[in-house]
């Protein structure tokens, strides 16, 4: 037998009874909860976890061989997450999530958020009245798989058409129709949350064009006299969807704010500390656009009635502004539910 095998046998010989205990305990936890363990045990566990991340510190430093190092390496993984990992189940972070941390990440990005809407109004009103002054616009501004036929040459009577469909596909159609436009909008949401990190800039070019987009549309109906029927259109899903893209640009911009601005901290450690509040304002993003692609894929295709939509429109508005600036307790963490 070589050194490097003696040394291993030898170290294992002296502290395997140890690593054993630990893993006889560990089956316990896995099998059941902390009451399974006598106190003795309770008590022994996190010594044990200690030598055996000793024995890993050891090993690696006299250059054990790398099945012994890989055991060690899974022993104390597992032994971390059974002693100090969450207690509380997916339906409890869940819950304590979108109780307070949601709410919570979008209040403390308040500044970069509203960067975001107010790019995204400024976008929509220049779009508006460049169309209005010049339809021609419009072809530069709307791409045509936006525009899906409806032109400033359209008829108000076509464009009418559009908005109010008395004859909504099957449920599957509409389920996919659902499916297909949650994708869509949650693409643009991530996207525009990703890419903060190149200093913001084609974050912010994303909101100006849906901007510009949005602005566009509302000339072409405001021009035929269909504005306010557009706006009920829009308003039953665009009251959470443009939110949501607003609200996924704004932590865009936070990341961006965090490089660039980094203030006393290291860029890495400022960008890490921004994701962290970022990442769940996205993760909440990404609920939105599918309550935003059920309205706009069921809702708007079921709901014909001007005042009808106008109404659940404004209703998840009302919800959301709510929900966002409800008071959260200072130093309340999602911690605190688990």
């Amino acid at each position: 037998m070589d050194s490097a095998t003696l040394k291993s046998t030898q170290f294992r010989r002296e502290r395997e009874p140890s690593w054993r205990e630990l893993e006889n305990l560990l089956e316990k936890l896995k099998r059941g909860s902390p009451r399974s363990l006598t106190p003795q045990e309770l008590t022994r566990l996190p010594t044990l976890y200690r030598g055996a991340l000793s024995s890993l510190s050891v090993a690696r430093s006299i250059s054990l061989d790398q099945g012994l190092l890989a055991y060690l390496e899974s022993l104390a993984n597992r032994a971390y997450f059974q002693i100090y990992g969450p207690r509380s189940g997916f339906g409890a972070v869940a819950s304590a999530f979108l109780r307070r941390g949601f709410p919570a990440a979008v209040q403390q990005l308040k500044g970069p958020i509203l960067l975001a809407i107010l790019l995204t109004i400024v976008a929509a009103l220049a779009g508006y009245f460049l169309c209005m002054s010049n339809a021609e616009w419009y072809y530069t501004l709307m791409p045509d798989e936006m525009a899906q036929g409806r032109m400033p040459t359209s008829s108000a009577e076509e464009l009418r058409k559009v908005l109010y469909d008395t004859d909504p596909p099957p449920g599957d159609l509409l389920s996919a129709f659902a499916s297909f436009l949650f994708v869509h909008n949650a693409g643009i949401g991530i996207v525009c949350f990703a890419l903060g990190f190149a200093f913001g800039l084609p974050t912010a070019l994303l909101l100006i064009q849906n901007g510009l987009m949005l602005g566009a549309f509302f000339a072409l109906y405001v021009g035929h006299g269909l504005g306010i029927e557009l706006g009920g259109w829009l308003i039953i899903h665009g009251s959470t969807e443009l939110l949501a893209i607003a609200l996924a640009g704004g932590a865009g911009f936070a990341l961006a704010r965090a490089l660039l601005f980094p203030g006393p901290k290291s860029r890495m450690t400022a960008l890490a500390d921004a994701g962290r509040t970022a990442g769940q304002v996205a993760l909440g993003c990404v609920l939105m656009f599918v309550i935003a692609g059920l309205l706009e894929g069921y809702a708007r295709q079921l709901v014909v009635t001007i005042w009808a939509r106008y109404a659940i429109g404004g209703l998840m508005l009302l919800f959301w502004t709510l929900y966002f600036l409800q008071p959260i307790p200072t130093g309340a963490t999602d911690d605190d539910d688990l």
